[in-house]
């Protein structure tokens, strides 16, 4: 089991990659034609498909990269550069494109709400890496848990979203989305230290 600052890092460094609030903007554009109901089920199955891509990910992230004959410390390193990436995008407040296409159903939920906007792969690799960093049924639940608070917090934030689309101006939004960035940049430049430790042993000397 890690140290308790440690889940709490692997909680805000995944709040911050799954940045709900940043998700609205293309969540209205998308559902702006679906009826009341509809938009709750897309609401829906879009928590329910993040939850599972990442409970997918701790469960089989680390056979995966077995079976690809990649390393932890290389995963961990690419993972970090992912995140940097997203974090920079993040500060120049470039997450969110407009949509070019508006569906009337609730794929969207699927594409491109959950895949790549929501549970992309800097959330993937964010779960594979800390649920490799210690092993035990309390690391796990502790995890397990940490995606169960994230989905909840997408969950809130979408029921919120009518008030939040009257309320929170393009502003607000895009300040909240660049201190997730800088946020998100630190913990991206640790994971990067620790892959490159683990790769060249000579450099943790």
């Amino acid at each position: 089991m890690l140290p308790f600052s440690d889940y709490a890092q692997f909680f805000i460094g995944l709040l911050a990659i799954v940045d709900p609030l940043g998700a609205i903007p293309l969540f209205l554009v998308l559902t702006a034609h679906q009826s009341v109901a509809k938009k709750h089920a897309t609401m829906r199955l879009t928590v329910v498909s993040v939850m599972s891509v990442l409970l997918v990910s701790l469960l089989l992230g680390e056979w995966i990269l077995w079976m690809l004959g990649i390393s932890i410390d290389a995963f961990r390193f690419a993972g970090g550069l992912i995140l940097l990436l997203m974090a920079v995008a993040m500060l120049q407040s470039k997450m969110n494109g407009a949509a070019d296409d508006i569906q009337e159903d609730e794929s969207v939920a699927l594409v491109p709400l959950t895949m790549p906007l929501l549970a992309g792969p800097g959330a993937i690799s964010t779960v594979i890496v800390y649920g490799h960093q210690a092993h035990g049924f309390m690391h796990y639940g502790l995890i397990v848990c940490a995606i169960v608070l994230v989905c909840g917090a997408l969950w809130l934030t979408l029921l919120a979203m009518p008030w939040l689309a009257k309320h929170i101006t393009p502003k607000s939004i895009a300040m909240s989305t660049r201190v997730m960035g800088i946020l998100l940049a630190a913990i991206a430049i640790e994971f990067m230290s620790k892959g490159l430790k683990g790769l060249f042993p000579m450099l943790a000397s």
